[in-house]
């Protein structure tokens, strides 16, 4: 990723398919590889307390690795809640990647995106890490957490962590203010 723009979760413009990855890292549909792999599960303490929800609710985890040109660049669990996307496209792998990404997903089931919130830290790689992006143990990783929350205030998607390689990635904000 080149970088990150505060707005890449926003309606893209222009003409093919995108995702707020490919649109992050400069390249067309033909360039953008996906490995996913799908699990219901529980959310523990940690997961209930991102989306705001008791510990034990049905998630749908939804595991993935970007590349870029057969290059991994990106790794995330995506977490949705099952009720939501139980018997739906969502929730069935053979339609990742989905055009749009998440925000065009929960669209389909009616449910609004009104805000994205980010958490970002640094560190060293774990072995998984540094095995399925390909780096050395010495190269750092960005790792974040995202959560997509709904109009009514509910968050509906949390991804947690997604990790990118720290030596290619640039993050810049814009920060518009009103005076």
């Amino acid at each position: 990723m080149t970088s990150e723009h505060a707005d890449r979760y926003r309606t893209a413009r222009g003409t093919g398919p995108s995702t707020p990855y490919t649109r992050d890292q400069g390249i067309d549909w033909s360039e953008y590889r996906l490995d996913k792999r799908f699990e219901q599960v529980q959310a523990d303490a940690e997961l209930a307390a991102l989306f705001g929800c008791e510990p034990g609710e049905r998630l749908l985890a939804r595991h993935f690795v970007f590349y870029d040109n057969d290059q991994p660049t990106q790794m995330s669990t995506s977490y949705v809640r099952w009720s939501d996307v139980a018997g739906t496209p969502v929730a069935d792998p053979i339609n990742e990647p989905w055009p749009g990404g998440t925000r065009a997903q929960l669209a389909t089931l009616g449910i609004s995106v009104k805000q994205v919130t980010e958490s970002f830290t640094a560190a060293m790689p774990t072995e998984h890490e540094a095995a399925v992006l390909r780096i050395g143990a010495g190269v750092p990783v960005l790792r974040y957490t995202r959560r997509h929350i709904a109009d009514t205030g509910r968050v509906v998607e949390v991804a947690h962590p997604i990790v990118r390689r720290g030596d290619t990635t640039v993050v810049d904000f814009v920060i518009d203010l009103d005076d």
